[in-house]
């Protein structure tokens, strides 16, 4: 059984930081992509930040400078660092990894940014 747990949510102030990791358990091999969408009451879920198994990195043009995505492969993680946080920035954000055929999601964590 494949699991994708999630930390590093919570309320920080307009002007913070907060780093999200993404931690993979179980029998998964030859990670290709690991992602992070976020998705707010009555919109669609929208791509943040996307890295791929040699390291390319992509943004959504909203976080772009902001937001840096990363990976440890020995770990199975994906990290999300966030700066400069912004109130546009509230969400609840989800990992998720596609190795080979299979795609997998974290749980889902808020995040909060208080003006």
């Amino acid at each position: 059984q494949v699991q994708l747990v999630e930390s590093g949510g919570g309320l920080v102030h307009a002007g913070g930081s907060l780093r999200r990791s993404c931690a993979g358990s179980g029998s998964i091999f030859s990670i290709d992509v690991m992602v992070w969408y976020r998705q707010t009451p009555g919109k669609q879920r929208e791509l943040v930040a996307v890295i791929n198994s040699g390291g390319s990195t992509n943004y959504a043009d909203s976080v772009k400078g902001r937001f840096t995505i990363s990976r440890d492969n020995a770990k199975n993680t994906v990290y999300l660092q966030m700066n400069s946080l912004k109130p546009e920035d509230k969400a609840v954000y989800y990992c998720s990894v596609i190795a080979g055929t299979a795609n997998y999601w974290g749980q889902g964590t808020q995040v909060t940014v208080s003006s």
